[in-house]
């Protein structure tokens, strides 16, 4: 069974960091910026740019709604001082929605009850 960590940083983080990639791209910033801004290689910024890595998530609207509050930041300013905390919150909100349980779910087996992704918050 895979534990809640692997999920986030197998599929979600990355997911999230395709949205966050497509957006500031959307902006105007350059693929070096984008690296350079979200702590990433050049080389991640040019595959979430093809879709061959992260498009794995549909992110439910409070989701979305953090990941673009965080794009414009970004865009903004660098929100550097706060760019992992910020990630860390949207990663835990999507844990609470039950957003990391669907995943979990088209993953691999689960017990129906299984309620392991919210008891480990």
């Amino acid at each position: 069974m895979k534990s809640p960590c692997e999920l986030i940083v197998w599929y979600v983080l990355p997911s999230i960091r395709y949205e966050l990639t497509k957006e500031l791209l959307k902006l105007g910033l350059s693929q070096k910026e984008v690296s350079e801004r979200l702590g990433i290689t050049q080389a991640a910024v040019s595959q979430y740019v093809k879709e061959k890595r992260g498009k794995t998530m549909k992110f439910k609207e409070e989701a979305k709604d953090a990941i673009r509050r965080l794009t414009n930041d970004i865009a903004e300013d660098g929100a550097f001082d706060d760019l992992i905390p910020r990630l860390c919150r949207i990663c835990t909100q999507i844990r609470i929605s039950g957003e990391l349980c669907e995943l979990h779910k088209g993953q691999e087996v689960v017990q129906e009850d299984c309620d392991v992704c919210l008891r480990t918050l």
